[in-house]
């Protein structure tokens, strides 16, 4: 029974973090329905205590999401444009908190109680199954065939004609939940280190870095910012955090350093087999096999990224941009402007919010997660330096891809207003 509530705790986790639309149900992803699941949850429990208390926290990020909501209906206004993709930023935000809550409950009624490092173990466990699940789909033809015909659409929530996919794990959004993922594992191995017995989870845990670093840099190249990030943290810790012994800290550069030359003897052996291995490494670690051959750091998608790395050009757009970012056909009644594709035929995160709400749009959509930052920091204090790095990985894809990381930041949200909850009930009592 133990093993069939984790198992379906595992589900709805994957529903959560990588969200996908079905044949069946089209117009609902599985985030909408794990959200309505979390309402239902809050209704019960807010009928079964007959009060309702607004966490401070969550309802001050709720405040700065609704100002998002605010400065992209000024932008649609002033600049007469119908692109409102950030106008419902408060409620997408509720939609995201709605499913971390009932996906955070799920793991406390599973295990008895929720705790940040079991949190993050689920999240990273999904990340796993997601990468051997691309594989799978790309070279087991049964496998390719189910998910395909769960599947709906095309993009980072669906399937993908040239590159790897999961169930709504794709392209640079997956990269980015990666990256996240892979500063958990760093996060999580020196205090697997300072157990008596942590030789199967630290065996694990270091699996699951190979794993997200070797197959996530193929199916999104953007987890090579998590990968350094969570690279240059290990060796921070190792070398100046005073809170680990020096026995667990020589254990814990042992198995690193036997983890990662495992992880790079399969993955040579891999690539020297397999031709079809050969294809994914080429294309995931591109810029490597470049400084190899040419000496020279060179991929192609960083050609199109500098091509695409534009600014306004007048000072209306510069404050509150043309209202424009969405990927449409606008109608011929809005003074001809007709765009296929990229607004501007750009998909740089920065430039795309710039022309779509200016820098009044751009610091407030900062500043939204600089709050929610500094919410999980204040709350869940040991964990601190995990969410500036989470910030650094939000601001760092940017560079790239207009996509953004609160969905990680989610969970752990939910997961302070628990522990103030329950803290609040053993007060009562």
């Amino acid at each position: 029974m133990k093993i069939i509530q984790v198992l379906l705790t595992l589900v709805l986790t994957s529903f959560f973090f990588f969200p996908f639309y079905t044949t069946f149900l089209p117009t609902i992803n599985t985030k909408m329905i794990v959200a309505a699941l979390g309402g239902i949850l809050l209704l019960v429990k807010l009928a079964r205590t007959g009060s309702a208390q607004i966490d401070k926290g969550i309802f001050s990020v709720s405040l700065w999401a609704a100002l998002v909501s605010l400065v992209s209906l000024m932008s649609m206004v002033l600049n007469n444009t119908p692109d409102d993709s950030y106008l419902g930023y408060v409620v997408s935000m509720w939609v995201w908190l709605s499913a971390a809550y009932f996906v955070v409950s799920a793991i406390r009624f599973t295990h008895g109680s929720v705790t940040i490092e079991r949190v993050c173990v689920y999240l990273i466990s999904v990340g796993v199954l997601q990468c051997l699940l691309a594989i799978a789909v790309d070279t087991i033809p049964v496998v390719k065939a189910f998910v395909d015909s769960i599947l709906e659409g095309e993009g980072f929530m669906g399937k993908n004609k040239t590159r790897l996919y999961g169930l709504g794990c794709a392209l640079d959004v997956a990269g980015t939940r990666f990256s996240a993922l892979l500063i958990m594992i760093a996060f999580l191995l020196p205090k697997a280190a300072q157990k008596e017995k942590s030789g199967l989870y630290l065996t694990l845990l270091l699996t699951a870095f190979c794993i997200l670093v070797g197959i996530g840099s193929i199916i999104g190249r953007t987890t090579v910012v998590g990968a350094v990030l969570s690279l240059l943290y290990i060796f921070y810790a190792l070398c100046f955090k005073k809170n680990i012994t020096d026995t667990a800290r020589n254990k814990l550069v042992r198995w690193i350093v036997c983890g990662l030359c495992a992880g790079l003897v399969v993955a040579a052996g891999l690539y020297n087999v397999s031709p079809q291995w050969q294809k994914y490494f080429q294309f995931g670690f591109e810029g490597f096999f470049s400084l190899a051959e040419t000496g020279h750091w060179e991929v192609h998608s960083n050609t199109q990224l500098a091509a695409q790395f534009i600014l306004p050009d007048n000072m209306w757009t510069w404050i509150i941009g043309d209202g424009y970012i969405a990927s449409t056909t606008i109608d011929p009644y809005y003074i001809g402007k007709t765009w296929i594709g990229f607004y501007k035929g750009t998909d740089v995160g920065y430039s795309r919010f710039l022309f779509y709400f200016g820098l009044i749009g751009l610091t407030t959509f900062s500043l939204f997660f600089v709050k929610t930052c500094q919410v999980c920091a204040d709350r869940i204090k040991e964990y601190r330096d995990m969410f500036i790095i989470f910030l650094m990985i939000n601001f760092i894809v940017w560079l790239k891809v207009s996509t953004d990381i609160f969905v990680v930041f989610a969970p752990f949200l939910c997961l302070s207003a628990l522990k103030k909850e329950e803290c609040q009930e053993l007060v009562e009592q």
